[in-house]
């Protein structure tokens, strides 16, 4: 494997075939993932049984509830612009934080690529943790993020509400992230007024997602981006799209590191 790292995080990996993975390439996948948070793999030209085959050797896929799936293949769902009458809103998140154990990975395929915009945004959540100013980072020790659901249509019974440390180590390169997601998202920090609260989740929305801690991803035919939720936030860039942006979806439960 070849690794180009990118900046502020990121990496571009040659040598990694989605259709063809072996044990130590899921492996070395994961040290990558934990290292550089996001992970571009070019040129795959794969479909969605490879996609899914791929996802389940890092674990158990996760679906989110309340999302379009593929027709053929449910476990994964759709991303896409095509046949909507207004582009599709986006802003910074982690995918399904609002359940107790929110997936570890993502990935999406390019099905369809525009001919203009349409980019993915990644934002390094252990450098947003590392530029704290000391005072803050101490204050934040122990505190708890209530994470809601916003945006999906949930049945009784279903998760839509989870509390989450804001400083989280991850398990597999030691380092402490930033964790957090969309604002209307984070409804309380614990241990602060509603205030203070609001105020603070602001503040650390803002740092984490500042252009000098964000990686812009151009989609091109072929690509596949796997990402690591623990690590990272992401976003997608609507503005501006010419033609149509189609993404096939999967993501993998942390139920194993």
């Amino acid at each position: 494997m070849h690794v180009n790292a990118l900046r502020p995080l990121g990496a571009e990996v040659t040598g990694i075939r989605v259709d063809t993975l072996d044990a130590p390439a899921v492996m070395w996948m994961r040290r990558a993932l934990a290292e550089h948070g996001v992970v571009i793999l070019r040129q795959q030209q794969t479909d969605d049984d490879a996609l899914v085959r791929f996802l389940r050797s890092f674990g158990d896929i996760q679906f989110t509830a309340g999302e379009t799936p593929v027709p053929s293949h449910p476990d994964l769902n759709v991303v896409s612009n095509v046949g909507r009458s207004r582009a599709p809103r986006s802003t910074f998140h982690v995918d399904t934080s609002y359940v107790r154990t929110p997936p570890a990975y993502t990935a999406l395929r390019a099905v369809a690529v525009p001919e203009e915009g349409g980019h993915t945004l990644f934002s390094n959540q252990y450098r947003a943790h590392d530029t704290l100013p000391d005072n803050i980072r101490n204050g934040l020790e122990g505190r708890i993020v209530t994470h809601v659901a916003t945006g999906v249509t949930l049945t009784d019974g279903q998760e839509c509400r989870a509390e989450h440390p804001v400083l989280r180590r991850h398990p597999v390169s030691g380092r402490i992230a930033l964790y957090l997601s969309a604002l209307q998202r984070c409804a309380s920090l614990s241990g602060m007024t509603a205030e203070q609260s609001a105020q603070t989740l602001s503040y650390l929305f803002a740092l984490s997602t500042r252009a000098d801690n964000v990686l812009r991803h151009r989609w091109a035919p072929g690509d596949v981006v796997m990402w690591d939720n623990r690590c990272v936030m992401h976003r997608a860039d609507h503005s501006g799209v010419v033609g149509d942006r189609v993404l096939h979806r999967g993501m993998v439960s942390d139920a194993v590191t």
